[in-house]
């Protein structure tokens, strides 16, 4: 018996030892004042299995609430709370039958446990006054709703004016937005993850006199910046008939423009929506712009901004939103030097001025801009002048080689009687060559009847089939396409030094002269691509080849990452001089199609007298290599292929002088 007891001693001594060991539940108590007019709730975090509870005494619960007069002590059943709850701490101040309690905004109470949680101040105002929110440095920026502050940090700001509620925004720490005047009343939270030390509010309340718009966004901006604001409500609507306004505080040495990137409008029964600026020195403030105007730009120090909306159709309200962008930077040293553009006497023309990758590639906020001016307040990323007029253009841009030139011009002829005589240069007009800007690309349209066709002739030059077997590696080449509302054929790329003096070509025709670098302008004063309407032509496509004797000569069919399209005939006329020999063969035996309509062939004839003609179908070997002596044509016919089949051909000429030939 006395074993029996001393085993149970020791049993006891180990389990009280032991339990000294265990971690003892952390205790918080919350002393809510009766006139604090704050409550403090304590919930299970949405979608978290209830794994931790929360004990009163002996009491075990999910969720607590804390009201103005109460003092309540609580623990935990686990240890790591902030996995499973979130609080709020919400204060109700009455700025209608009482004073406010203005100045700094404190986070009370104190000893809170560490848990998500969210700071709400609720403040009831009269609209004949107004509310001041002035954030502590570094501020606040505006964040697009679904989007994340790095520090988990996060305020947003609501509008009340009797029963209704706009949202002013959501923002993070260290931005520009330096204070926020309401209309009325205000709901302004602050969202903190568990484990952050942040002890102050950041802002405080101060009255002000009613500001008679919706409210008054500051943001200030003291050296080289970008930033990007949202009307309220955003994406949903601003409110109906409402004024709202941004004061931007910009030095006076700084130059500020302003880009709008997404809006759309209501529609409107009365009024018009519209932006009003008020530039300090603008002779003529307010600046009324609609959202689809090009908004200023170069605008020297401090501006205000104004969003105007309109009396909504019932109906059919449609909404109002935008977001925009204000860049701030530096003045650029030639912000004053003036390029002259003269288009009066060019016809369908137009000219972009952009940055390199546009429109598909928006440049990164973070980047610096890049604008392009007609006049000094009239600038923006992209830029384009038609023809007719005469621009003087400045840049703000501090790395002009990120900026690019594409120009269109068309072309078109409705009556062969008054264009057939006509030969048109496509060349580049030398006042784009003379802009200090990269040429992109100069898109010649040509576009004629059923019964009229296009020829394009570079006499001197000649041009020269881009193909791997002889690329081109000149500064810039052609592109040229030939469509029908049905078809589209891609004839091929060529770029100047080579050996086809005429192409003729049927339907419309889209040319386009794309660059590879600032070599361009040396290389191109002597262009000579020049192009003329002819009558119908009973080929798609005819090349006229006159080859350089020393040099072997690739040519391939038009469309070749797709084959010839059905039914499609190509020639070629190949001129032999008439001391040497040519020497013609195929890059491969078969032309390596089947045909499910039609047949394809090869024809081959020299132009002289009582010449004889090959011909090849597509079940037919192809030629073997031989010499002509004459100037000859090649011509290819397209079936209607079956299914995962493509006529692709390439041949290839060289010459030798007629005694060698015979030698041979």
């Amino acid at each position: 018996m006395a074993a029996g007891r001393a085993l149970a001693a020791l049993l006891a001594a180990l389990l009280a030892a032991s339990a000294q060991l265990l971690p003892r539940e952390a205790s918080f108590t919350i002393s809510l004042h009766k006139v604090d007019n704050t409550t403090v709730t304590i919930k299970l975090r949405p979608g978290v299995s209830p794994s931790c509870r929360i004990r009163i005494k002996n009491v075990i619960r999910s969720d607590l609430k804390i009201k103005s007069g109460e003092n309540v002590t609580f623990t935990f059943t686990c240890s790591t709370p902030e996995k499973y709850f979130i609080m709020e701490i919400q204060k109700n101040i009455d700025c209608v039958s009482g004073p406010c309690p203005f100045g700094d905004v404190h986070l009370y109470p104190l000893g809170l446990p560490r848990l998500n949680r969210t700071y709400i101040w609720d403040v009831k105002a009269s609209t004949k006054a107004g509310l001041e929110l002035k954030f502590s440095t570094p501020w606040l920026r505006q964040i697009e709703p679904g989007e994340t502050c790095p520090d988990s940090i996060s305020y947003n700001i609501n509008s009340c004016i009797d029963k209704a509620t706009v949202n002013i925004g959501t923002f993070c720490r260290n931005g520009s937005v330096s204070r926020v005047k309401l209309l009325g009343g205000v709901i302004m939270s602050l969202h903190l993850p568990w484990h952050s030390l942040l002890t102050t509010s950041g802002f405080n309340i101060a009255n002000r006199a009613s500001i008679k718009r919706l409210c008054i966004i500051e943001s200030t901006l003291k050296g080289e910046s970008s930033i990007t604001l949202m009307s309220p409500n955003y994406p949903l609507g601003f409110p109906e008939d409402e004024l709202m306004t941004w004061q931007f505080v910009i030095p006076s040495n700084m130059r500020a423009s302003v880009f709008f990137h997404n809006y759309s409008l209501s529609n409107c029964e009365r009024k018009e929506e519209r932006v009003e600026y008020y530039i300090p020195g603008s002779p003529s403030n307010p600046e009324v712009f609609k959202l689809s105007d090009s908004q200023p730009a170069n605008i020297a120090g401090s501006f205000n901004m104004s969003l105007q909306g309109c009396d909504q159709d019932a109906q059919n309200p449609g909404i109002l939103r935008l977001l925009f962008q204000v860049v701030v930077q530096l003045p650029q040293v030639d912000e004053n030097v003036t390029h002259l553009v003269d288009l009066s006497k060019e016809k369908n023309m137009t000219v972009t001025i952009h940055l390199e990758g546009w429109p598909s590639q928006i440049p990164l906020v973070t980047e610096p801009v890049c604008l392009i001016c007609k006049d000094p307040r009239t600038c923006d990323r992209a830029l384009t002048l038609v023809s007719g007029a005469v621009y003087r253009i400045s840049f703000l841009c501090k790395d002009l080689s990120r900026l690019r030139i594409t120009a269109e011009k068309g072309i078109g002829c409705m009556d062969i009687r008054w264009c057939q005589r006509k030969v048109y240069s496509l060349s580049v007009p030398k006042a784009i060559t003379r802009l200090p800007i990269q040429l992109h690309k100069f898109i010649w349209k040509l576009l004629a009847t059923d019964l009229i066709n296009v020829e394009i002739t570079s006499p001197t030059l000649k041009l020269q089939q881009h193909i791997p077997e002889q690329k081109c590696n000149t500064s810039y080449s052609y592109s040229i396409v030939s469509a029908t509302p049905e078809t589209e054929l891609n004839v091929g790329v060529f770029c100047p030094g080579g050996s086809i003096e005429k192409i003729q070509m049927r339907n419309n025709i889209t040319i386009s002269l794309k660059t590879f670098g600032k070599r361009f302008i040396n290389e191109s004063i002597p262009q000579d691509l020049k192009m003329s309407f002819v009558p119908h032509i009973k080929d798609e496509c005819t090349f006229t080849v006159s080859p350089n004797p020393k040099a072997k000569v690739y040519l391939q069919t038009p469309n070749w990452h797709y084959g010839l399209p059905p039914y499609i005939s190509i020639s070629w006329f190949i001129i032999v001089p008439s001391q040497q020999t040519a020497r013609l063969g195929f890059s491969k035996d078969r032309m390596g199609i089947a045909c499910e309509t039609g047949r394809a062939y090869i024809n081959i004839k020299e132009e002289t007298l009582g010449a004889e003609e090959t011909v090849r179908r597509e079940d037919e070997l192809l030629p073997q290599p031989r010499n002509m002596h004459h100037n000859f044509w090649v011509n290819i016919s397209n079936c209607k292929p079956v299914d995962k089949t493509q006529l692709t051909l390439q041949f290839w000429v060289t010459f030798a002088d007629k005694q060698i030939a015979r030698d041979l």
